[in-house]
């Protein structure tokens, strides 16, 4: 096994000179590895022990995949090397979210969900999968409304789910292309949307549906008749009290003239709000209600039961582009913000408690800036908040994963 590589030390934290970061490639080609989602509450790569990394393994980057094209489901075991571990094969993935990749709350050192679709069918459906025993101890079929993980609930026991198809229709870059969708010609259907189930027992219900989302954004958007909706970002909060996402339509139009409205929704369908203050793409939770979104260039906490801002993370200084892609640490005390400015993505990190900061060099990724294909900067803290994993294109070209280390300086 080769040695890892150590880049140099980026950045001292700025107003607190005894933390510095280090940045290490675990992965290398000439297969891409990535873990592919944000790590957005509680989001977290590693298991519970912090032994297991979960990332995906392809053979190429230059195309969406097709139905038949898998990927492999992966650990990187750090207490061996950082040596690549195959465990088993997804064909529902894409570059911008992965498969899903989800430690089960319940199980999280040995336990964990991906995606995957029947290859007769192309019905997509959620894995559960055991790394001690090696196989597959669950799967979350439901032929008549065949959606797949869409976010678990970070206290486990209940995962979101969406119609990856309808998805891969509307919004290619957070769909599977080619999986089966049972609305295809609907605007907004009454039997599909956002899905719960039950992790326990394998129930499942509809949440809210299209139709109750058509009617809900109707008094903001009249034109929103006719228009095929699509749904993003399903997050759950902290606690799992309550839900958020993105209500879309022809994303491919013009800023002015998509649907893109943000709802928030408790776990027992009470509570549906439409928000009409929209704070960004790749929204965060912070504490119960309380949401890390943008506004006028500040990265702001919008609460969506006040439906109002009630606070600041840092300032335009220490982050510079308050839309990339950002993560609270698990412990509420670091945030994260990944960020592209050119065709680079650069990564600032914030100690909420002090107030210091650091922002890394640039990672170069030309021709993976837009579109289907591209690399987002999608940080993701480890369990103990002391360390970000994210994706880079390494010097070889190909898409490998790499770790950022908060040590104290010496």
């Amino acid at each position: 096994m080769r040695a890892a590589l150590f880049l140099p030390v980026l950045a001292a934290l700025c107003g607190a000179a005894e933390w510095d970061l280090q940045i290490e490639q675990l992965t290398r080609g000439p297969a891409h590895h990535f873990f592919g989602y944000i790590g957005h509450a509680k989001t977290i790569p590693w298991n519970a022990s912090g032994r297991y990394i979960l990332c995906l393994r392809t053979a190429f980057q230059d195309h969406m995949p097709k139905p038949g094209e898998a990927a492999g489901v992966v650990v990187i075991d750090t207490s061996d090397g950082n040596k690549v571990i195959p465990l088993d094969r997804t064909r529902a993935w894409n570059f911008q979210q992965g498969t899903m990749f989800y430690w089960n709350p319940l199980e999280p050192e040995t336990q964990f969900f991906f995606n995957d679709r029947d290859p007769a069918t192309n019905r997509v459906f959620a894995v559960l999968y055991d790394v001690r025993a090696r196989k597959r101890v669950r799967e979350f079929r439901y032929d008549d409304t065949p959606f797949a993980n869409s976010g678990v609930a970070p206290v486990g026991g209940r995962f979101l789910g969406l119609n990856y198809g309808r998805m891969a229709r509307l919004r290619p870059v957070t769909g599977y292309p080619g999986a089966f969708d049972w609305n295809s010609t609907t605007p907004a259907p009454d039997n599909d949307g956002v899905f719960i189930a039950d992790t326990r027992t394998g129930s499942k219900r509809l949440l809210v549906s299209f139709a109750q989302l058509a009617a809900a954004i109707r008094p903001m958007r009249p034109d929103v008749d006719g228009r095929p909706l699509f749904i993003n970002h399903t997050l759950w909060n902290r606690d799992a009290g309550r839900i958020y996402f993105y209500v879309r339509a022809d994303f491919a139009a013009p800023r002015g003239e998509r649907i893109d409205i943000p709802v928030s929704i408790r776990p027992d369908g009470s509570g549906l709000t439409v928000h009409a203050r929209h704070i960004g793409g790749h929204p965060e939770w912070e504490n119960g209600s309380r949401i890390v979104g943008i506004d006028g260039g500040r990265q702001i906490l919008y609460d969506v039961d006040a439906k109002t801002i009630v606070g600041q993370i840092g300032t335009p200084e220490k982050i510079p582009e308050p839309e990339g892609d950002c993560a609270v640490s698990p412990d509420g005390k670091w945030f994260v913000s990944g960020y592209r400015q050119g065709s680079s993505n650069y990564y600032a990190v914030l100690n909420r408690e002090d107030g210091g900061y650091a922002r890394t060099r640039g990672f170069p990724h030309p021709g993976w800036t837009g579109g289907d294909l591209r690399l987002d900067a999608a940080p993701a803290w480890n369990r103990t908040s002391d360390r970000i994993l994210f994706p880079a294109i390494a010097p070889d070209g190909t898409r490998q994963t790499f770790l950022m280390t908060i040590r104290r300086a010496r």
